[in-house]
């Protein structure tokens, strides 16, 4: 046999052995991203909880796994959904009943959207907040949201708090249209405009889903206008939940001493990490396992909210389907039965 020819089968048996090794991996180490890649993640409002979150775990998962990166970019809860759908951001921060009405193609959603995964629920619970001028008015969420003359501020329309707030409004028989025809005021805005027009006197009401501690409701806590939470009436709860699929809960009177003087009962929504099927199993599988290795103390130092956060439950929201990666995750975690 000639040198050439002993060359050329010595290459084509490595070629065989490394294509037998290449089949022999494990799915998600054929999914892996090669070399360093950016990732973006939408996200909710600057200056919201959801901005602060993502800044923070993007950083600490790119610090476990120096070949992820991630760009971090404004959103909002009901968009979000369609824009990892559709791939123009691989992640983003959902709302656990907004994304099971997307992933059913419900309302507000017009068609299924089939291509969004998850890396499980329960990263941070988000309370409902009614917040009312406490110098004059009515104190009663009902009374207040049926007053005339109404002026109420929430975040950007077809945003998730925006969105309940006039499910709220339509179990009560009214809405935006009704409270503008009956001179009052209907504002829409950021957070942060929304905490400027409330304490400028523009509005004297605020409607916000935010994780506790909220920093837009603290800074409303010390400025020079007296402020107070309201609670959800029952029925409104029950109505939220059978209809909607919102969760329950109370906010502790220590939330906000400022602003409350005793528990209050609160509708509540958690967030899920949505993705897009196509990001690859190795990426989901690291950003899961980073995320169930730090609970606890290192995610709540990110933001309070996130204390909450519990492998064991987090995987069985269903919603819409876990991501592969994710599910080998939380099954190497021993809180996912194989």
């Amino acid at each position: 046999m000639t040198s050439i020819a002993r060359h050329t089968l010595g290459r084509r048996t490595l070629g065989r052995a490394a294509l037998g090794a290449a089949l022999a991996l494990p799915a998600i180490g054929r999914a892996r991203a090669q070399g360093p890649q950016t990732y973006e993640w939408v996200a909710g409002s600057l200056g919201g909880g959801w901005y602060t979150m993502a800044a923070g775990l993007t950083a600490l998962i790119t610090e476990e796994n120096p070949e992820l990166r991630f760009r971090v970019v404004p959103g909002g809860g009901l968009a979000n959904c369609t824009r990892v759908n559709n791939g123009q951001s691989p992640i983003g921060w959902g709302i656990d009943a907004f994304t099971a009405n997307a992933g059913r193609g419900e309302e507000p959603y017009r068609e299924r959207h089939e291509r969004l995964r998850t890396l499980g629920t329960g990263y941070s619970p988000n309370e409902l907040n009614l917040l009312r001028r406490a110098d004059a008015g009515p104190a009663d969420m009902r009374a207040i949201l049926t007053q005339p003359g109404l002026r109420i501020g929430v975040t950007q329309r077809s945003s998730t708090d925006e969105m309940t707030l006039q499910r709220i409004l339509r179990f009560l028989g009214t809405g935006p249209d009704q409270i503008r025809a009956g001179g009052g005021r209907y504002l829409n805005g950021s957070y942060a405009d929304l905490a400027g027009a409330f304490g400028d006197g523009q509005v004297d009401y605020l409607f916000v889903a935010l994780a506790k501690p909220a920093a837009m409701l603290t800074e409303v806590a010390q400025g020079r206008r007296p402020a107070a939470l309201v609670g959800f009436p029952d029925d409104i709860r029950a109505h939220l939940s059978a209809q909607y699929a919102y969760g329950e809960g109370v906010l502790p009177a220590a939330t906000y001493p400022a602003l409350q003087s005793a528990d209050l009962k609160v509708s509540t929504m958690d967030s899920v990490v949505l993705v897009n099927q196509s990001l690859p199993d190795d990426v989901a599988y690291r950003m899961t396992r980073t995320l169930i290795r730090n609970r606890g103390q290192r995610l709540a130092a990110i933001h309070g909210s996130m204390a909450a956060f519990d492998p064991a439950v987090a995987w069985k929201y269903n919603g819409v389907p876990l991501h592969p990666g994710a599910a080998q995750a939380y099954r190497e975690a021993g809180v996912m039965p194989a």
